[in-house]
């Protein structure tokens, strides 16, 4: 249950209530309730104020990322996109709150659910879609695809194919961050975002196990939407609690991953235990996604339609942050159908956008394999293809 206080002068009527629901800051105080539980860490606070603007802010980036993903289920069924395509509606709450909480140079690696994160580290919408298309104005240029997002300026280093395979990388973005740090100075952290399904890869054991023995600033979160693939956690995982995998020396947190505000609140509390040189901290997410594993998956062969209509009805991420605008006057439901509309129509216009997209030419097949010292790309002398006669040489 949602408890808030609105932060008015005693008094105030409803007039003046509805005034003040149309400033940008006015401000209430949410009760989040139940939605940590720690090992070896201290819970967070639970009562958090909020403005209008955070809450419209939270709102269209959501609603952005759900509209954007039921584009690419409709893109996909279209065959306009091809190959693997992992959505991620349903889990908007975590790549909101989880930006919200970090800085701009914190590094973020994750998996190959990685459109949402991509867009809140760099990318356009158009970029999102264009990179789903191959099309060069994509966020790797069309050559990274669905699994492969990348954006070093912004600190966003993936989207990785490999299930658990960028764990180890986060690790080391982590080393890097504390390498480079002043000794005594606050670092930037590392978040090393994975499945349920990855949890229990040898990789993630060691990469965990040294950053406690290096007191690195790696953050593990685990995005725990209950199935991996197809396979439930009970299934799957003797130990189905991924918080507290850090055992006696590394500390976690659990986190209603359906709430915005507790995504935020708890990973502020992730990101200064790590910043301030305790070492890393386990992260689980309680999430759910609607779609299947990937587009090849219905999603309803392991669970029924009531199961996925349900979480819908008591959790969705979006309709949370809706109820709060109207239950305390910040907004009226007028305001958020205008607010979807605009997200709507922004989508549809950078759908447009992309399709108009090309490939890059082939000769730039070869570019960014290898790099000269100074950063510059370096020539590749010959590339194998599968048909030996097909395969290219440069001439430097």
């Amino acid at each position: 249950m949602i408890q808030t206080r609105s932060l008015l002068r005693k008094g105030g009527n409803l007039s003046s209530i509805a005034r003040r629901s149309l400033s940008s800051e006015a401000e209430i105080e949410v009760d989040l309730g139940n939605v940590f539980t720690t090992h070896n860490f201290d819970v967070p606070e639970t009562k958090i104020k909020t403005t209008k603007s955070e809450l419209m802010r939270f709102l269209r980036e959501m609603t952005t990322m759900r509209r954007m993903e039921i584009t690419n289920d409709t893109e996909y069924k279209a065959r306009n996109i091809r190959g693997f395509c992992h959505l991620y509606d349903g889990q908007e709450a975590i790549a909101s709150g989880t930006q919200a909480a970090l800085k701009p140079e914190d590094a973020w690696i994750t998996s190959y659910r990685c459109h949402c994160a991509a867009l809140l580290r760099g990318s356009t919408v158009e970029m999102v879609f264009a990179e789903l298309f191959g099309f060069s104005q994509g966020t790797a240029k069309g050559k990274g695809g669905s699994m492969h997002f990348y954006s070093k300026k912004h600190n966003f280093f993936g989207g990785q194919g490999i299930v658990g395979a960028q764990v180890p990388v986060g690790a080391g973005l982590a080393f890097a961050a504390k390498y480079n740090t002043p000794e005594g100075e606050k670092m930037p952290v590392a978040i090393a975002g994975y499945g349920d399904g990855a949890a229990n890869q040898g990789q993630i054991w060691e990469a965990a196990n040294m950053s406690k023995l290096w007191d690195l600033p790696t953050i593990f979160c685990i995005e725990n939407n209950h199935y991996g693939m197809g396979t439930s956690t009970k299934r799957h995982s003797c130990n189905d609690h991924y918080y507290t995998m850090g055992g006696r020396t590394i500390p976690g947190i659990k986190i209603n991953g359906m709430n915005v505000f507790a995504v935020k609140q708890g990973m502020a509390a992730a990101r200064e235990h790590c910043s301030s040189g305790k070492g890393p901290i386990f992260v689980e997410f309680d999430t759910y996604r609607y779609h299947g594993h990937s587009m090849s998956d219905p999603g309803t062969t392991y669970r029924t339609r009531d199961e996925v209509g349900g979480v819908r009805q008591a959790r969705d991420p979006i309709d949370y942050v809706k109820k709060l605008l109207t239950d305390n006057n910040l907004a009226t439901a007028e305001e958020i159908k205008a607010l979807e509309k605009e997200v709507r129509s922004e989508v549809e216009k950078a759908l447009i956008a992309a399709k108009a997209g090309k490939f890059l030419p082939v000769e730039a097949l070869t570019d960014d394999i290898y790099a000269t010292n100074d950063g510059k790309n370096e020539v590749v002398p010959f590339i194998r293809m599968p048909e030996y006669n097909r395969s290219i040489v440069n001439k430097a």
